[in-house]
């Protein structure tokens, strides 16, 4: 059987190992082949009955040049890549790999407050290029500190992610309010369910750690951020399209909020006219909360075994 991943660099750019892959058949990895729309995909896959991609979309178009194709593994949660009704229609199984960044991403998002509340890289800059060696006073600090403890984190989006982020700020002393269609006794334990009114309200910190829906598009917008506290934070390592981007932006200049701290944004590789990037207070990070060596294993240990299972005719992770 054939295997051909995609656009395997992302997910190993040398630090792993393909023998999993390699060990279900006869398989070539590709670093990139492309994240829009071309006829290269179509002519990679080729023969090939298993696709393995992660961003590179597979189109109603590429299946119909891909006779031989029964099953796209996609390295993600996400699997919006891929045209799945046209895949069902053709037989071909769609899988995912569920669940595989909960610590990390979780641990990221923290990590983006954190630095909206310390600045801790830009102040280790400072010192390297000799400010503290030179400075009068024996300490400094360039940007108000925050301490969180006492304060509010609204978290939208309480599944696995959202729930082990509101397990650590409340650690730090946060109270944590959430706001989730699905309530579950795992996250009464952490915090309180209200309506996203309510959470807007009262947060000081709004972590988005939602799943992309076309009615969530665009949640962060002028209307709902006017119903946020003035002076709250923005955090968003979910999907950049959660937020419309001009109406951040404005809020960041006005001062509506405090700051933010993205590791998405709507169009990836990020655009040089995007908003964000010249707002005031605005954290940018390149989509990496999910790329820590373990959760990278786990999505090849997963990947691997959604194929087994194919291949054995119980698949598993079916999203089509």
């Amino acid at each position: 059987m054939k295997l051909v991943v995609l656009d395997g660099f992302t997910e190993n750019p040398g630090d792993l190992s393909w023998s999993a892959l390699e060990a279900l058949g006869e398989l070539t990895v590709y670093d990139r082949t492309a994240y829009t729309e071309s006829p290269l995909i179509a002519a990679r896959i080729g023969a090939a009955e298993i696709a393995v991609t992660n961003k590179t979309p597979i189109s109603r178009a590429t299946l119909d040049r891909c006779p031989n194709l029964r099953l796209i593994a996609v390295m993600a949660t996400g699997y919006n890549v891929v045209d799945c009704a046209a895949a069902r229609e053709k037989g071909i199984a769609v899988c995912n790999v569920p669940a595989y960044g909960t610590a990390s991403v979780a641990q990221f998002a923290v990590a983006l407050l954190l630095e909206v509340c310390h600045h801790i890289g830009h102040h280790s800059d400072t010192v390297h290029e000799g400010k503290w060696a030179g400075h009068t006073d024996w300490c400094y600090w360039d940007y108000p500190l925050i301490e969180l403890a006492g304060k509010t984190a609204g978290i939208i989006g309480f599944g696995r992610i959202g729930r082990t982020t509101g397990a650590i700020v409340k650690a730090l002393g946060m109270e944590v309010l959430a706001c989730d269609p699905n309530p579950c006794d795992e996250g009464r334990a952490i915090g309180t369910y209200v309506d996203l009114d309510t959470l807007l309200g009262r947060s000081d910190v709004v972590f988005l750690h939602c799943n992309l829906t076309e009615e969530n598009t665009r949640l962060i917008n002028k209307h709902t951020l006017a119903k946020m506290k003035d002076g709250a934070i923005l955090i968003n390592n979910a999907r950049g399209q959660l937020l419309c981007e001009p109406a951040v932006a404005e809020a960041l200049r006005t001062g509506k909020l405090a700051a933010a701290a993205l590791d998405v944004v709507s169009t990836e590789p990020i655009r040089p006219d995007n908003p964000l990037l010249t707002a005031p207070n605005c954290i940018l990070t390149p989509h990496m909360s999910w790329g820590a060596r373990e959760a990278r294993q786990r999505i090849l240990d997963t990947t691997a075994e959604n194929i087994r299972a194919f291949q054995a005719g119980t698949p598993v992770n079916v999203v089509n």
